[in-house]
């Protein structure tokens, strides 16, 4: 018998850091979810934190293609999902694909930060969906070119992540051993001296 949902999430809580606000070590990505839908003004919510995210030149360049269960579209990002993904993530009540512009609006320009802005932005969505108690996971694994023809995806258009939605679940309803074991193993993280540096390889810390 697993753990339950409960303690996973109490492993899964990062040591905090004095100062750091608390999101930040409480936010995790989970593959469990349960069997309950997200309220309207939640999913509001997240992407309002989404709205307010930076950008070059204020450009917002994300989009999300949004499905909740039941829809078209939510059957259409599961589909786009790499089989190891959606063999969990179909149960997540909420999935989209976000995308980025890759042309400046107003001078027709590359935009060689769409991509960042986008993260960014997801950043803030992923956030804010931990602050309202609920659990995400991004995903590189999916077939773009599937994506793009079934959601009818502009080709100006460049991809981030897809990302399920969602409220935590029992670890036990993940259907293979080794993804009950992924999901309540604790997490790691680098050092800051592995990747903050006063000059290259150097640590400021």
């Amino acid at each position: 018998m697993t753990i339950k949902a409960a303690e996973v999430n109490k492993i899964k809580q990062a040591i905090p850091a004095d100062g750091v606000l608390p999101i930040f070590h409480q936010r995790w990505s989970a593959r469990a979810f349960a069997d309950r839908d997200v309220a309207k003004e939640d999913l509001q919510r997240v992407f309002e934190a989404a709205r307010w995210a930076p950008s070059s030149s204020n450009e917002q360049p994300w989009r999300y293609v949004v499905g909740t269960r039941g829809t078209e579209t939510h059957r259409k990002v599961s589909e786009s999902l790499a089989p190891s993904n959606r063999v969990w993530a179909q149960k997540a009540p909420v999935l989209m694909i976000a995308v980025a512009k890759t042309r400046f609006s107003q001078r027709d320009a590359p935009n060689l930060y769409a991509i960042h802005d986008m993260g960014a932005a997801s950043a803030y969505l992923v956030l804010e969906a931990a602050a309202l108690g609920l659990t995400t996971h991004q995903m590189a694994g999916f077939d773009r070119e599937k994506a793009r023809s079934l959601l009818e995806i502009p080709g100006e258009y460049d991809f981030g992540s897809a990302i399920a939605l969602g409220y935590q679940g029992e670890p036990e309803t993940l259907p293979n051993d080794e993804l009950i074991k992924r999901e309540i193993q604790p997490r790691e993280r680098k050092g800051l001296g592995e990747f903050v540096f006063a000059e290259w390889g150097k640590g400021l810390f």
